[in-house]
């Protein structure tokens, strides 16, 4: 089968790369210099993606920053190198999910939620090379051509089957479609290792801690451990493979990557406080957003890891706006209490005025709660909800 045999050449290139060095990625191979498309197959996916980079530039979803462009292709280029970075177009799209991907023609996606699983330009660098390692490595062509492969094999099989249609034909189809699938979903497993291995060969040779790589896979584990532990879900598997995984199991690429990473790199510099600083702007706009998709555990766990280095008035009020959002009585008083911390690091943060006040309305503290909002009306009148909050509000009466 032709699939199964470049599966399995696949991940023989790839197991074969990792056991060649026992402890450290192979540096990553010689820059060819930028790519052009060869035959239909190519040509065609490049037409598709100089279309859909068309519409991305167009697209509401748009991160129009240059400062903050400017700053996450730094970060790749230096991960992967200044002749490799020329070839990528870095795009920052509003979108609070954790990923990023990059098309064959050189355009690089980069969605808002990676910016709040990161902390620094390690981790940051990790990810962002990951996804070079794809685009240097063709993978996106690879699976084109593997996908139509294994489709024109089931297509086939279909037709031949339809003229001897028994129970033993149908039973001999049904298998051939589950191992084609199985083979397929187990090649792009492969190529996720071998974006890996070279992600982290990226990082070995760069300014960078390696060591960063991991350490986003760790972060990843416990934040769906949070998430589900606040759903009362039982403790995911980290190391079950589903037949229709695309990925590798977490702790695997925890493991292998903490492997892989040049040891004393460790001591290098992340950059964390030049991470947070650049981000300082957008950090509370996107957890704003990832509070608002109704994931506690998540949501709670990504704010006490960005509250490790330092709670600050916007992750006061972005907790007191997660714990309000569930509508506990109990959480209503989390709520008051972190607005008010919010606001004693604030004095000027009107967003925390307003989330207090609501939390005091609900819980009986009618006067207090007034008085918060009346503060936020006066520190941001014209909001867009200022003539609804004013509702709730009674006019002070004044005596002659």
């Amino acid at each position: 089968m032709k699939l199964g045999v470049v599966a399995i050449a696949l991940c023989s290139a790839v197991l074969s790369c990792a056991a060649a060095s026992a402890k450290q990625a192979p540096p990553p191979p010689p820059y060819e210099g930028a790519y052009q498309p060869q035959g239909l197959d190519e040509i065609g996916m490049w037409r598709e993606d100089d279309e859909s980079e068309r519409e991305l530039v167009a697209s509401n979803l748009l991160i129009r920053d240059e400062n903050l462009t400017a700053y996450v292709t730094k970060v790749l280029c230096d991960t992967i190198g200044t002749d490799r970075c020329k070839s990528v177009r870095v795009y920052i799209l509003r979108e609070p999910t954790f990923n990023a991907s990059m098309s064959p023609n050189g355009t690089m996606r980069v969605l808002s939620g990676l910016f709040l699983r990161v902390h620094d330009e390690a981790e940051l660098g990790a990810v962002l090379g990951h996804e070079f390692g794809h685009f240097e490595k063709r993978h996106g062509v690879e699976r084109f051509k593997s996908a139509r492969s294994g489709s024109d094999m089931l297509a086939w099989g279909a037709v031949l089957a339809s003229i001897a249609p028994t129970y033993d034909t149908r039973r001999s189809y049904q298998n051939l479609q589950l191992s084609v699938y199985g083979n397929f979903f187990r090649f792009k497993r492969n190529q996720e290792r071998e974006a890996d291995i070279l992600g982290i060969g990226y990082l070995n040779h760069s300014p960078l801690p390696p060591q960063g790589a991991t350490r986003v896979w760790k972060n990843v584990m416990a934040e769906i451990d949070a998430s589900v532990r606040a759903k009362g879900l039982s403790k995911p598997n980290f190391n079950a493979i589903a037949f229709t995984a695309s990925h590798p199991p977490e702790a695997e690429r925890a493991a292998y990557l903490e492997e892989l990473a040049q040891p004393d790199a460790s001591s290098r510099n992340d950059e964390s406080e030049r991470y947070r600083q650049s981000l300082q702007q957008w950090l509370p706009i996107f957890l704003n957003d990832q509070v608002k998709l109704n994931d506690f555990g998540a949501s709670e766990y990504l704010i006490q890891s960005l509250a490790e280095r330092g709670w600050t008035a916007w992750l006061w009020n972005a907790r007191g706006e997660l714990y309000r959002g569930r509508g506990n009585p109990r959480d209503l008083v989390n709520a008051s209490e972190f607005y008010s911390k919010a606001i004693g690091l604030d004095p000027n943060l009107a967003e925390a005025y307003r989330g207090l006040g609501l939390s005091l309305l609900k819980t009986g503290h009618a006067a207090e709660g007034q008085n918060a909002l009346r503060k936020y009306l006066q520190l941001n009148p014209n909001a867009a909800d200022a003539r609804l909050i004013a509702m709730m509000v009674p006019k002070e009466v004044t005596t002659k």
